[in-house]
């Protein structure tokens, strides 16, 4: 009987998944004239002739750029090559690796688990991965000399949560400029941390064998947290994060490209970079699933992640998170905490997976104080203003250039605002 009842529950729970993916995969974009929405459709038209000028130049081989406003989209364009080799035309539903594009996702998910009761924010991650109990320190002192050693003093108290996902619990990151004043960055590196070759609970297995970089909830530095994050929902829920993520993000809010890898059917859409850009594969399934940098999306489906979150939660009718947890998750959360290679920038905090604007001034480009939003390292950019009701998505495959991305898009997306 019991059997029966579980087996009854489980095709139930199927049947809804297949309802919503069929009902959310079946919803247009809403369009509007950039008029009606506050735009100056001139002005709007300088982001396109900016993007031209960057595929002509060969800063960047194409790129797609979305922009709505009160849940319209006013500009939604594709510029330049998909593919810089072959010259095939970019599309706007080319699928684009969206790198650090990830952590707000999985930001995400962590919270829809918060929400059922299933762990307290200030928990210490070893609760839930016993392998980050009695974590270490790994601190500097200098000789006479001014000759570095590395000492090891034990942690105050373990990574909380809400510290990972604020990246203020002590980890680091291989990716970060290396220096022997900041030891573990070079750990990380001669430890493999990201060896494509290993699952995520290996990676992370790995990350827990090496010292923190600082007591946790003393700096911000920009770390492999989200990595650790995605192995607690593993651990928490049960199923794999590509499958929690696909189940409770994806499908509810008609995703239908975004994933960890673009399957055969779809990889005439697969957008690449220049020969020099050196990114991930994502032709097959990987066995390291990074909840730092795995996913591809496109902007038709990242524009529905973020209106989810503009809407205080929900998409469609389909809700993902409450309205609270999403104010929560959006506002400031780390105070003046700060750290040698602050992402954010000026005029910017951070709260759960986004950096969020504490002030109109400080920051080199235009925003509302309550924006957010983040950038991937392959010149993906998004970010959500609540008080314009605005929403933008900028997708590229060019390492590095998301720095600049961010500054020019921002700009001129706020100028074309009557």
């Amino acid at each position: 009987m019991r059997t029966g009842s579980w087996t009854a529950r489980v095709a139930l729970s199927i049947a809804l998944v297949c309802a919503a993916m069929f009902a959310a995969w079946c919803q247009e974009l809403p369009v509007a004239d950039p008029a009606a929405l506050g735009f100056s459709s001139e002005r709007l038209a300088r982001l396109g002739s900016s993007l031209e000028s960057a595929v002509k130049a060969e800063r960047i081989s194409g790129a797609v750029v979305l922009v709505a406003r009160h849940g319209k989209v006013a500009y939604f364009e594709a510029f330049g090559q998909q593919n810089h080799e072959s010259g095939a035309p970019m599309r706007k539903d080319s699928i684009f690796r969206i790198y650090s594009m990830t952590k707000p996702i999985v930001s995400v998910a962590v919270m829809t688990l918060w929400e059922e009761g299933r762990f307290d924010l200030d928990d210490p991650i070893g609760k839930y991965l016993p392998e980050f109990s009695n974590m270490q320190i790994a601190g500097v002192q200098k000789d006479a000399s001014g000759k570095p050693s590395v000492v090891l003093e034990p942690a105050r108290r373990a990574p909380t949560i809400q510290q990972l996902l604020t990246h203020t619990g002590g980890l680091s990151y291989d990716t970060l400029p290396k220096s022997p004043d900041y030891p573990v960055r070079q750990m990380y590196v001669d430890a493999g941390i990201g060896n494509p070759e290993d699952t995520l609970a290996e990676m992370v297995a790995k990350i827990a064998r090496l010292p923190l970089a600082y007591q946790p909830g003393t700096v911000w530095e920009y770390s492999r947290s989200v990595d650790v994050l995605a192995r607690l929902v593993e651990v928490v829920s049960g199923q794999p994060i590509d499958r929690f993520l696909a189940l409770r993000i994806f499908v509810p809010l008609g995703m239908k490209d975004t994933g960890f890898w673009v399957p055969k059917d779809k990889l005439d859409r697969l957008a690449e970079g220049f020969a020099d850009d050196r990114m991930i594969d994502v032709t097959k399934p990987p066995k390291l699933m990074s909840g730092n940098y795995g996913l591809v999306s496109t902007a038709e489906d990242y524009f529905r992640f973020e209106q989810m979150l503009i809407n205080g939660g929900t998409l469609n009718g389909v809700r993902i998170l409450g309205p609270r947890t999403m104010a929560y998750m959006t506002s400031d959360q780390i105070g003046a905490i700060r750290g040698p290679f602050y992402g954010p920038g000026p005029g910017y905090g951070f709260g759960l997976g986004f950096a969020v604007r504490l002030t109109v001034g400080q920051a080199p480009y235009a925003g509302t104080v309550g924006d957010y939003g983040w950038q991937g390292t392959a010149g993906t950019i998004f970010w959500v203003d609540p008080k314009e009701d605005l929403t933008a998505i900028l997708m590229v495959q060019r390492v590095g250039s998301f720095v600049h991305n961010s500054q020019l898009t921002r700009a001129l997306v706020y100028q074309a605002l009557n």
